[in-house]
């Protein structure tokens, strides 16, 4: 019955591996040193750097020595292959190009967003702002509750049945609720009415203290009988608690508008 509102769209997941990426970017430029030859080609010290930390996921001053070394003769070899005479006539492979040219021009996506956000950094009052903006807008109660969740809406209403002639709660979740919670009595952590399902949340917030469900209640997951337990204020997490995700977020939410703004000097007119 929890809520699936966190789901990005399509944009805002290609949104944040740009800006993931422009982390990752500006974190490995170091100054370059030629490590090998290959075919003419040099590789310097700057390109291990990034390809030891994508490959070990880690920066490269906490990768052993016996590890780098590894790093770089895989590293050769791919230039090895990749400068062979024979490579070149792959590189006109259209498939080929195309994955090239989408490779270049992500990095160079990642290295405009990681500009941007050098030059656009979070501040302290812009924090404080939007952790206000996200307190005030935050539900003002949180709620215990238990449920049963069964598949039909007619189990449902034998359940209540059984209740209203005094059987237990928790006892009933148990034997016959499909969901997770079945083991605990059909008992839920404390939750606000933004973490739940609509109709869950509007069954809940009507219910005083102590009381259950007159009727069955459809979610997409099945059909609820809730038991309304306890309420409480819902105090706001503390703000350096959250701090640096207020800031991945007030920094996300910059990109995008630069980003809306160049999407409509771009486009062309009909």
């Amino acid at each position: 019955m929890y809520s699936n509102n966190g789901s990005a769209a399509a944009g805002t997941r290609s949104l944040m591996i740009i800006l993931s990426g422009a982390i990752a970017l500006a974190a490995s430029l170091v100054a370059a040193e030629p490590i090998a030859t290959i075919n003419g080609t040099t590789i310097d010290s700057s390109v291990l750097t990034v390809y030891a930390e994508s490959r070990a996921q880690r920066p490269i001053s906490e990768i052993a020595e016996e590890d780098k070394q590894t790093l770089v003769r895989e590293l050769v070899d791919l230039y090895v292959l990749s400068t062979h005479p024979s490579a070149a006539d792959l590189r006109e492979d259209p498939k080929i190009a195309a994955q090239i040219e989408l490779q270049e021009r992500a990095i160079v996506a990642q290295a405009f967003a990681a500009k941007f956000l050098a030059d656009n950094v979070t501040t302290d009052e812009e924090i404080a702002a939007e952790y206000a903006i996200q307190s005030a807008a935050a539900p003002s109660l949180q709620f215990k509750a238990r449920h049963i969740l069964v598949p039909t809406q007619g189990e449902a209403i034998d359940l209540i049945a059984k209740l209203d002639t005094g059987s237990d709660f928790a006892t009933l979740a148990t034997e016959s609720s499909t969901g997770p919670s079945a083991k605990d009595g059909g008992s839920l952590p404390w939750f606000s009415t933004n973490q739940m399902v609509k109709p869950f949340s509007d069954a809940v917030v009507v219910l005083e203290d102590g009381k259950y469900t007159s009727a069955p209640v459809q979610t997409e997951f099945g059909w609820h009988v809730i038991l309304r337990e306890e309420s409480r204020s819902n105090e706001p997490p503390p703000l350096e608690s959250i701090r640096e995700n207020i800031k991945q977020s007030i920094a996300q939410n910059k990109f995008q508008a630069h980003l809306d703004v160049l999407r409509a000097e771009a486009a062309t007119p009909e």
